[in-house]
């Protein structure tokens, strides 16, 4: 009897990510058979029903060839330049598979901002759910032409696990030229196929790297690791293969490695605000602080605090750090403004209230605004 995973059969909205090795050929140009190819599993699957979501890469990389250029260029700007004639190619492409299949698709270009400012975050997801309630099929990409060093993801695998997240998906499926997690390099004899990670601890002695092929990808195995962490965090399974097994993977079919999902689904405002979120500062705290904060999960006070780094505003993202390793410990969302706070540090909140007023007799960051690192 042919095993299947119920956890992929049993999916009912699907987002799945594919490389820029996984569609593009080794001179840097669309590669049409391998895009069809994707195209037709997964217009298949939503004739059947199933709401997908595609997160794409292979702007920049469908570009290279057009522009003459031998290879990925190191520079932003030459970047978005391949970026602007290949994310219409790739677009064009792909509108043109699915509508053999009856489909319409809506292209969708993000930036770190849309995902991880609380108001664009909502922004995205309405526009995504709008578009599968429409029955159009969303195809995700970062938006290289505008993106900067400062707000780029710099890999798709990331992007993948927050669109996941953000859609709350059923599955995720990510896609490279790599077939499965192996214990070691593919290549190698004496590796072997991992089929499933359960937990952390699966993953013991695992080495991965972080080389794509021929320099046209900016992502690897590292990444994709991480990926699947933070999906599964959130309660999301995850399928890892490569770009040809994709229909033995969506059928539920033992193909690649699949990463479990958490027991339980954190809160979607947490798994936001640990994932989802780039820290505007840090707060240094001592070791009273630190026990406060991890062990019997207190919000934090200014009497704890040692140090502040960065310049934020109230409402915004910020690390707290161990004072003594320097080590990330938590991440939350601060009560005050940076330049107020260095006249607060050290003293107690009674002490606060009684020399500032009342507004000044509360926490830096609430526990309820506060998730462990």
């Amino acid at each position: 009897m042919v095993q299947v995973r119920e956890e992929v059969t049993d999916a009912r909205r699907v987002v799945v990510k594919v490389g820029s090795s996984s569609l593009t050929t080794a001179a840097g140009g669309i590669d049409e058979q391998r895009v069809d190819a994707l195209v037709d599993v997964l217009g298949s699957h939503a004739a059947r029903g199933r709401e997908v979501v595609l997160v794409s890469s292979g702007a920049i990389a469908a570009g290279l060839a057009p522009l003459k250029l031998r290879r990925r260029p190191r520079d932003l700007a030459t970047q978005q330049a391949a970026a602007s004639v290949g994310q219409g190619m790739l677009i064009g492409r792909y509108a043109a598979g699915f509508a053999r299949h009856g489909l319409t698709v809506g292209q969708v270009l993000l930036t770190v901002d849309d995902v991880t400012r609380r108001a664009h975050y909502r922004n995205a997801y309405r526009t995504l759910r709008k578009l599968l309630d429409l029955g159009a099929l969303p195809i995700v990409n970062e938006n290289d032409t505008v993106a900067t060093d400062e707000i780029r993801f710099g890999d798709n695998d990331r992007l993948a696990a927050l669109v996941a997240a953000l859609v709350q998906a059923d599955l995720l499926v990510l896609l490279s030229d790599v077939d499965a997690l192996y214990t070691g390099d593919p290549a190698d004899p004496a590796s072997r196929r991992v089929g499933a990670v359960r937990d952390d601890a699966d993953l013991a002695g695992i080495a991965v790297g972080a080389a794509g092929r021929a320099g046209v990808g900016t992502g690897g195995m590292v990444t994709k690791v991480e990926a699947a962490r933070i999906a599964t965090g959130f309660g999301i399974p995850v399928v890892l293969t490569a770009a040809p097994l994709a229909g033995p993977a969506l059928d539920g079919d033992e193909v690649g490695t699949l990463f479990h999902p958490a027991a339980q689904r954190p809160a979607a405002r947490l798994f936001w605000l640990a994932h989802a979120t780039s820290p505007r500062g840090r707060l240094h705290l001592d070791p009273g602080a630190v026990a406060a904060v991890v062990a019997r999960r207190k919000s934090l006070l200014p009497a704890g605090i040692t140090a502040v780094d960065g310049s934020f505003s109230a409402g915004d993202p910020v690390d707290l750090v161990d004072a003594g390793s320097g080590a990330p410990i938590a991440r939350g969302l601060v009560n005050y403004d940076a330049v107020e706070l260095p006249a607060l540090l050290g003293r107690s909140t009674p002490e606060l209230a009684a020399a500032l007023g009342p507004g000044y007799e509360r926490e830096v960051v609430h526990r309820d605004d506060l998730v462990l690192l």
